[in-house]
């Protein structure tokens, strides 16, 4: 409740001028009974053309400030919806760049999802339906005090009966929200179910795991019907009981004013009065329901919200951090023994691979646990700022992905390097400038969602070019080329070189062809640095590397 409090103080004004609006709009509906009441008893009963024609002036200037205040009552509903559902967006899209590496370790990317695809819209919701919330409380009490001033006996029924009304129904809300937090946990596991098989289609159908995780699929989805049915369920008696119970209340009022009309103690004007006061009261009885079930609704999701928005990243700033030393420092790491010599090209072959994937993270800051062991310019990397650290080290890894939009400005991710010509000479060196002469328009071209358009081999080519456009002091990069053949790998590996001259730059990767263009290779086992020198030397004294490197099996001493 507090998150959504928070949403509307950051909308005051809109919410202000929404529920103003909205009181002027349910206010004018609710006031036109009396003046046809009074038409008809000082107009037609009396036979006074002139009362008759007044009060149908007056009808009219009220028909047109409740046609006015309904458009601009609903322009400023359609604004509090968007402004709440994209501030949600905004300040949960900031949280997940705050957070980076440590959000896939500790949520799913299917909740994520989940968040932009419902609960934006159930806390849109919520505001959009407090103007007509407030315009029904004020018509409401407008309401019950000219009944109270025309009969008390049928005052106090409306004055009792719909707020009677609400209680009656009250007892399915808890319930529903309770439904609702369920089916909103089940809807998170099915997109981040969806996610990974989309994601894993063509490792899935290399292993012959399609119809496990279709199985899974189909399971997880029905789970997650059956409790959208069971929100149903509560869904379709409270929409039932919003018709049922206020056309019962409309029968009662109407019964009453009836039997006080044939006694004469209200005029058959007033009776009219009477019948058109019941029939609004309808509305104003239904918009208080809407507004109870679209407040349970926006708390579940603002519970996800919060969830997300709780996270804190693996790796904080310290109390008091020191400055960056000069570019072209040493970058070090103690726990497994690797330097590496400013401006140089190094290599790291690892056994097994993941321990020099780990070591890559490490050296940027991007592991699950960060601690002292990385250095750079002799003080740890926990002594500066992260976003100095990241800016200074880049990690590009193979699970980069490119985001959709124009082709230039995705390769150009830091700006102002288009005019320069940085970004053309990343594409040659990543040996992409063929793909851009395959498309029509060039950088103008659109990418699709995580650049789905293009093959993995392209993909990793438009990463590389990404990473290399940066140019930090320190680029680190896993597997570069795991997805292109080798002819292109060659035209990499040689023009890596080149482009990286005087920058220092780390490559993981276990191909001869990348392994013999590095100026040092470091061969990592276990965690540790075993050997290094460059790759036909280690070729000659390192068996245990030649296997790795070849994929042979070593003799055994």
């Amino acid at each position: 409740m507090r998150f959504l409090w928070w949403l509307a103080k950051g909308q005051w004004q809109t919410l202000l001028g929404g529920m103003f609006f909205g009181i002027v709009w349910m206010s004018s509906q609710a006031v036109m009974p009396a003046v046809i009441g009074r038409a008809i008893d000082q107009g037609v009963a009396d036979r006074d053309r002139s009362a008759l024609l007044t009060l149908a002036g007056v009808m009219f200037a009220i028909g047109l400030v409740q046609a006015g205040s309904g458009i601009v009552r609903h322009r400023f509903a359609v604004t509090n919806w968007l402004t709440a559902a994209y501030r949600t967006i905004q300040l949960t899209g900031r949280h997940t760049v705050h957070l980076g590496g440590t959000l896939p370790r500790k949520v799913s990317t299917g909740e994520v999802v989940a968040i932009g695809n419902s609960d934006i819209s159930h806390l849109g919701q919520v505001m959009d339906v407090t103007a007509r919330f407030s315009g029904a409380v004020v018509s409401f009490v407008l309401v019950a005090v000219i009944l109270l001033q025309t009969s008390v006996t049928l005052g106090l029924v409306v004055l009792l009966g719909v707020p009677g009304l609400m209680l009656l129904v009250g007892p399915l809300l808890s319930p529903l929200q309770r439904r609702s937090a369920e089916q909103r946990e089940l809807m998170g596991r099915l997109s981040n179910t969806a996610t990974d098989i989309v994601s894993g289609l063509r490792v899935l159908r290399g292993i012959g795991g399609e119809e496990v995780f279709l199985s899974r699929y189909r399971r997880e989805s029905q789970e997650t019907r059956r409790a959208g049915v069971a929100v149903a369920r509560i869904q379709s008696v409270l929409d039932a009981l919003q018709v049922l119970l206020p056309g019962l209340f409309v029968v009662v009022v109407v019964w009453l004013g009836a039997r006080y009309a044939v006694t004469g103690r209200i005029t058959p004007g007033e009776l009219v009065a009477f019948y058109g006061y019941s029939a609004f009261l309808m509305i104003p009885l239904r918009t208080a329901t809407e507004y109870a079930n679209k407040v349970i609704r926006a708390r579940v999701s603002a519970v996800r919200v919060c969830r997300l928005l709780a996270l804190e990243p693996d790796v904080h700033d310290p109390a008091s951090p020191h400055e960056l030393p000069p570019e072209g420092s040493v970058l070090a790491d103690s726990r497994s023994g690797l330097t590496v010599r400013p401006g140089s090209l190094t290599a790291i072959v690892g056994e097994p691979a993941e321990e020099s994937a780990a070591l890559a993270d490490r050296l940027g800051m991007c592991a699950a646990e960060v601690d002292d062991d990385v250095t750079l310019g002799g003080l740890p990397l926990t002594a500066f700022r992260r976003e100095d650290v990241r800016r200074r080290v880049v990690v590009s890894d193979p699970g980069a992905a490119l985001f959709s939009g124009r082709l230039g400005d995705r390769l150009d991710v830091t700006g102002g390097r288009q005019a320069d010509g940085r970004v053309d000479r990343a594409l040659a060196t990543a040996s992409a400038d063929d793909i851009l002469e395959a498309l029509p328009e060039g950088l103008e071209t659109v990418v699709t969602e995580r650049g789905r358009s293009f093959s993995g081999g392209q993909r990793q080519r438009l990463v590389l070019a990404r990473a290399l456009t940066v140019d930090p002091d320190v680029l680190v990069l896993v597997e570069p080329t795991s997805a292109v053949d080798a002819h292109t790998e060659a035209r990499i590996a040689a023009r890596l070189r080149t482009h990286r001259a005087g920058r220092t730059t780390v490559v993981t990767t276990s191909s001869p062809l990348m392994l013999d263009a590095a100026d040092e290779v470091a061969f990592l086992r276990d965690g540790r640095v075993v050997a290094t020198g460059t790759h036909a030397d280690l070729m000659h004294t390192e068996a245990a590397y030649r296997a790795v490197v070849t994929r042979e099996e070593v003799a055994p001493a």
